[in-house]
C-alpha cells in the first residue's frame, strides 16, 4: 500500500523547473512574429508557490554584441500543469513597455537627472499625440 501511494505521488508532473517555465514563456512569445531573428534563453527562474519570475534573455542571432541583446523579467502563474505569462515584472497595472516614467523633478529611478533647462515630466503625463507645427523655411536661392 505504501509503494502504491509513492507511485501515485511520483506520477504528478513536476512543473517547478526552468524548462516548464521556458515553455510557458515561449508559448506567450509565440504570438509575436518578430522573434525569428532572436535567440531566446531563460537563464534564471525564481519560484514562489504558484508564481514564478523568469529572467528572459533575447540575443540577436549571429550577433554576440551586448548591444544586440536585452533581458526582460516576466511574471508567470501556474495554470494546472503549465505556466502562463501574466506580464512583465515591475510594469505596473498599465504595463508600461519600457518601465516606469521618471518621478516628478526628472530624476530617473536608477539614472541621472534630466539635463539643465529640461522641463520636468509629471508622473503619468500623456505624451503629445501630434508633432508641433514647424516654421516655414524659405526656399533656397
Amino acid at each position: 500500500m505504501v509503494i502504491a501511494l509513492f507511485s501515485l505521488v511520483g506520477c504528478k508532473k513536476n512543473t517547478d523547473n526552468n524548462q516548464a517555465v521556458k515553455q510557458g514563456v515561449m508559448k506567450y512569445l509565440g504570438k509575436r512574429n518578430d522573434l525569428a531573428a532572436m535567440d531566446v534563453t531563460v537563464p534564471s527562474v525564481q519560484f514562489s508557490g504558484n508564481q514564478a519570475e523568469a529572467k528572459v534573455h533575447f540575443q540577436a542571432k549571429n550577433n554576440s554584441s551586448p548591444a544586440a541583446s536585452m533581458d526582460i523579467v516576466y511574471v508567470l502563474e501556474r495554470k494546472g500543469e503549465e505556466w502562463e505569462v501574466k506580464g512583465r515584472a515591475g510594469a505596473g497595472a498599465g504595463g508600461a513597455p519600457h518601465g516606469a516614467m521618471p518621478p516628478a523633478g526628472g530624476a530617473a529611478p536608477d539614472g541621472p537627472k534630466l539635463p539643465p533647462g529640461h522641463p520636468s515630466v509629471a508622473p503619468g503625463a500623456a505624451a503629445p499625440q501630434t508633432m508641433p507645427e514647424l516654421p516655414e523655411i524659405p526656399p533656397h536661392k
